[in-house]
């Protein structure tokens, strides 16, 4: 049975092998509804922030000293327009970077107000960066609304149906080829 989680799956794997060459970065993150307390806007960006700083060579310079300098402030967190302004600073020099979020519609409506907001700055702020997105039907409104420039919908309806594994597989396939197809071709060219 094809599931939202393994088309995400699907999504992020065919991005990651294809970005194996220098300066192509895929981050994601998979929303989970048992842990709806903990997804802040300002943890689901430092989650992604995490990974940028995971796959470089070294803690980002920025991104140490913007830590540091949180921790010394009578234990302020970092709040945020700091993590936004923080996460473009460090993804701008990147040549291309994905951002591949799962089952947005899990968060928290307010956290998930506020993710959305924070991710169209970053789109508007760093234009090297491109979104791949899931959720259910109820929330392309505000997806939308949050996300007015630039973006497709491609909507992907699961048969819940025990169709057989054969023909499951090949379902998986045409919605991954699908997906990819559409991604492909709404990338701008290099």
């Amino acid at each position: 049975m094809l599931t939202g989680n393994k088309i995400s799956s699907l999504v992020i794997d065919t991005l990651r092998e294809q970005a194996c060459r220098k300066g192509v970065v895929v981050l994601f993150f998979y929303c989970d509804r048992q842990a709806q307390k903990d997804q802040s806007a300002v943890n689901v960006i430092g989650s992604l922030l995490r990974q940028i700083a995971l796959g470089a060579a070294g803690v980002p310079g920025e991104i140490h000293s913007a830590f540091e300098q949180s921790r010394r402030g009578a234990g302020r967190r970092l709040q945020l327009p700091d993590m936004v302004k923080l996460f473009v600073k460090t993804i701008s020099p990147i040549e291309l970077a994905y951002i591949c979020i799962d089952a947005v519609d899990k968060l928290l409506s307010r956290d998930r107000s506020e993710f959305l907001h924070a991710v169209g700055q970053i789109l508007r702020e760093a234009p090297n960066t491109r979104l791949f997105i899931t959720g259910r039907p109820h929330i392309c409104g505000e997806i939308e609304e949050h996300l007015k420039e630039g973006a497709y919908r491609i909507n992907v309806v699961v048969n819940q149906g025990d169709d057989g594994a054969q023909e499951a597989g090949m379902r998986t396939e045409d919605v991954k080829n699908d997906i990819m197809k559409t991604v492909s071709e709404k990338a701008p060219e290099k």
